[in-house]
C-alpha cells in the first residue's frame, strides 16, 4: 500500500463489497532438520539402486526392442515395474534425505522386495554376480534404517516432510 492509496477515499463499490484484498504473509518455515548420517548415507544407497533399477528397466527394453523375445508383453510388463520400483525408490530416496516420515515405509518395503529377488538371483538362478549385490545392498539399507540414530530422527516425524 502506497501513501496514496491510504488518502483515497473509498469507491462505493469498495466500501459495499470491500476493497481488492491484499496477499497474506507467508509465515515462516521451519527449518528443515538436518539428516543424520546413517539416514544420509541410506538416501545415498538408496539412490543407487533406484539408479540401477532405472538402468536395468532401459537395458531390459532395448533388449525386447532389438532382438526376439519369447513375450513381447511380458518383456515390457517387466520394464514398467521395474522402471516404477526405480522411480519410486528414487522418490523415497529424496523423502530420505529431507527425513520424511512417509519415506522409510515404501525403502524398508522395496529392500525386502530387492533382498528376496537377489536370493532367488542369485542362488536357484545360479546368478550370484547379480545377486549377491543386491542382497548386500538390501542388507546395507535395512541395517543403516535400523541404526538408532536413524530411529530418532523418524520417530517425530508423521506427516508431510517437514
Amino acid at each position: 500500500m502506497t501513501d496514496e492509496d491510504a488518502t483515497r477515499r473509498p469507491s462505493r463499490a469498495e466500501r459495499l463489497f470491500g476493497g481488492v484484498a491484499q496477499p497474506a504473509a507467508r509465515p515462516p518455515r521451519a527449518p528443515a532438520p538436518e539428516a543424520p548420517v546413517a539416514v544420509r548415507r541410506a538416501a545415498l544407497v538408496a539412490a543407487v539402486e533406484a539408479a540401477l533399477l532405472l538402468g536395468t528397466a532401459l537395458v531390459v527394453l532395448w533388449l525386447t526392442l532389438t532382438s526376439d523375445p519369447d513375450s513381447v508383453g511380458r518383456a515390457l510388463a517387466e520394464v514398467v515395474y521395474v522402471g516404477f520400483f526405480g522411480v519410486a525408490l528414487a522418490v523415497a530416496a529424496a523423502g530420505l534425505r529431507r527425513v520424511a516420515g512417509w519415506a522409510r515405509g515404501p525403502v524398508v518395503v522395496l529392500q525386502v522386495l530387492l533382498g528376496l529377488f537377489g536370493y532367488s538371483t542369485a542362488f536357484p538362478g545360479q546368478q550370484p554376480l547379480l545377486g549377491v549385490p543386491l542382497i548386500v545392498l538390501a542388507v546395507a539399507e535395512l541395517y543403516l534404517l535400523a541404526t538408532p540414530e536413524a530411529r530418532l530422527a523418524f520417530s517425530g516425524t508423521t506427516g508431510p516432510a517437514r
